[in-house]
């Protein structure tokens, strides 16, 4: 069939079935198909209307024909052309007429999505068209189908949900009392899980909220800062997904809890935010992160007048395109490169500068996005929210571990119940994965650096020896003041300024990395090293920071002590192997061989064999038996 169309297509028209014929013996043994204007259309017997519609038909009698027969042929089925015919009695259409065809004319899923995200949003058909125009960057009426097939797909789907209206209804009371079974069920096995839930004056269930037995003591260390995505929307039933992560000391998201509401109100918001509170024993976080949402933002400043809002960056980087790309044109590749360029700036001053500057470049200055992402602009830009404690929690990592697991609960999702059971499982505390508990080795000298490795997480490790490493390239002044010019030994901008207080070994630099993540900076660590120290104050170690604070068994972190045992035997074995094995281009050729064979056969052993991590007295022995040999 797919060949006969593209032979049409190719030809300048589109084809129809006319007939299939089928026996018992041998099924449908014959198709008819038939150019797309042949026949003569039947008279309809007109509705009794005032002003019937008299739509003229395409259909001239074209003879244009593809009859296709099957038959047996020593038990093996075969088609083949009975009659075959491509003389019309009308003109055959160019390539971009013949695409606006009935026949070739489709909007595809993605497109579908979007015509019904836009036509709730209240936007006409016709300009529903053009932002796909737009969006897709193609010339006006190139898209695969026309205004009539976009109008008519609105009309079906409005259709549908009319007349499953009821069914959906139905469907969701009984899924939400499914779900508040399973949450009861939960509390009976587990005391510590905890649950809440509002109903009306019918007693039908509006919002539902829960939390994890072991949530309250796990925001007890990482409750600093917890990340309320409400970015997911039922359809089905209707409700606004929020759950509240947080972040745990290997920078990985952790889930505290869940909840549904009815709708994005204020109310809503409100209620969810003093349930989370209650579920956590009271306690408020010291900053909380989400979208952009007006009733968002006056319920965590009514709920949590002490707590920092600030704005996902990458929520906001997320909407950029379906805000201003339509707008800006050829212009919005641009446009973004100018936004990511303001949200580095350091100073306050110069991001409101710079930002009237492009809103008159790209002509937004009346834009309502635009003004309403300006009046956020305390709780997004670096430059605002740079002395705000936020825990890695805006770095890309981060936001990409909590995408995974939303794409994980949500992708697979049948019902709430379902939904409810994959959070569960996906939401259990202590088991990070293996890799977590990666070897760092030492990239400097430094006692400091090997200070910190005993007591940071690989994760918090690897951002501070970051630093450390970048601190050789920094040059320092003293200051009259007592403070310190610590600046880049080549690049003259980008200079910060430290203080250091002796009596009490404390230590602050402009930068605020120390505020906004709970790692020192390089510059504060410059500093640190011209003063002699060996080791780093411990009140700059945060206790979420530590690999004491790991929600992970004890066994596990074991493994890490373990696995420095494995690497240090490893190294010492692999010089050894390196001095003998370049005495000769014999031994090199030799050792080179099986080395190569060695790695091929590591690989092939399952990751998951943790006996590897008992090995380091047998590499020991080995060590000492190779010393013997030589």
């Amino acid at each position: 069939m797919i060949r006969h169309l593209n032979f049409a297509r190719k030809n300048g028209f589109s084809i129809r079935k006319a007939r299939s014929t089928e026996s018992q013996n041998l099924g449908i043994y014959r198709r008819d198909f038939v150019c797309y204007r042949s026949g003569f259309n039947q008279p309809r017997k007109k509705a009794n209307v005032e002003h019937p519609r008299d739509r003229k038909s395409v259909r001239c009698g074209c003879d244009a024909k593809l009859y296709l027969t099957k038959e047996i042929v020593a038990g093996v089925v075969q088609w083949y052309v009975s009659q075959f015919s491509n003389v019309h009695n009308h003109e055959l259409l160019e390539d971009d007429q013949v695409r606006l065809l009935p026949a070739y004319r489709k909007i595809q899923m993605a497109d579908q999505e979007r015509i019904l995200l836009l036509s709730k949003a209240g936007f006409p058909v016709n300009r529903i068209v053009k932002l796909l125009e737009l969006e897709k960057g193609i010339q006006p009426g190139q898209l695969p189908f026309i205004e009539k097939d976009v109008r008519n797909f609105i009309r079906t789907c409005k259709k549908t949900v009319q007349e499953n209206d009821a069914l959906l209804s139905e469907k969701r009371e009984n899924d939400i009392l499914e779900l508040l079974e399973a949450c009861r069920a939960m509390a009976d096995k587990e005391a510590d899980f905890s649950y809440n839930y509002t109903s009306d004056e019918n007693e039908k269930v509006g919002n539902i909220a829960w939390s994890y037995a072991d949530s309250a003591g796990a925001f007890s260390v990482f409750g600093d800062v917890i990340t309320f995505d409400t970015t997911y929307r039922s359809i089905t039933y209707g409700l606004s997904l929020g759950i509240w992560f947080g972040t745990d000391n290997y920078g990985k998201a952790i889930v505290f809890g869940c909840a549904l509401l009815k709708d994005d109100s204020a109310d809503s918001f409100a209620w969810a935010l003093q349930t989370f509170v209650r579920f956590m024993r009271g306690r408020h976080p010291q900053t909380i992160v989400s979208d952009i949402d007006s009733g968002l933002r006056d319920a965590v400043a009514r709920e949590l007048p002490n707590t920092k809002h600030t704005i996902s960056i990458w929520h906001i980087l997320s909407k950029l395109s379906s805000w201003f790309s339509a707008k800006l044109g050829s212009h919005y590749g641009d446009f973004k490169m100018e936004i990511d360029m303001l949200c580095q700036l350091e100073s306050m001053e110069d991001f409101e500068h710079q930002w009237n500057l492009m809103l008159g470049r790209f002509g937004l200055a009346a834009d309502k996005h635009a003004a309403l992402l300006f009046s956020y602009r305390t709780s997004w830009p670096i430059s605002f929210v740079r002395g705000c404690f936020l825990a890695r929690a805006m770095t890309a990592e981060y936001s990409k571990s909590v995408d995974a697991f939303l794409k994980r609960i949500i992708s697979s999702q049948t019902c709430l119940q379902v939904f409810f059971e994959q959070v569960v499982i996906a939401s259990r505390f202590g088991n990070s994965p293996i890799e977590n508990f990666q070897y760092m080795p030492l990239k400097t000298c430094m006692p400091m650096e090997e200070h910190a490795r005993i007591i940071l997480t690989p994760y918090a490790f690897n951002v501070l020896q970051h630093e450390i490493v970048l601190s050789l390239q920094y040059a320092m002044d003293e200051m009259a003041n007592g403070s310190y010019l610590v600046r880049h030994y080549k690049k003259m901008d980008g200079e910060c300024f430290v203080i250091w207080i002796p009596e009490d070994e404390q230590i602050h630099c402009s930068c605020k990395e120390f505020e906004h993540s709970g790692l020192l900076c390089r510059h504060s660590i410059r500093v640190l090293v011209a003063k002699n120290f060996f080791q780093i104050p411990d009140k700059y170690f945060p206790l979420r920071w530590r690999l004491e604070s790991s929600l992970v068994s004890l066994d596990a972190q074991n493994i890490t002590e373990n696995t420095n045992e494995c690497v240090q035997a490893f190294h010492s074995l692999a010089a050894t192997l390196l001095t003998e094995s370049l005495a000769s281009k014999e031994r090199f050729d030799f050792v080179h061989k099986e080395l190569v064979g060695m790695i091929d056969n590591v690989r092939n052993i399952p990751t998951a064999d943790e006996a590897v991590f008992d090995t380091a007295n047998n590499l020991a022995d080995c060590e000492v038996v190779g010393t013997s040999l030589r």
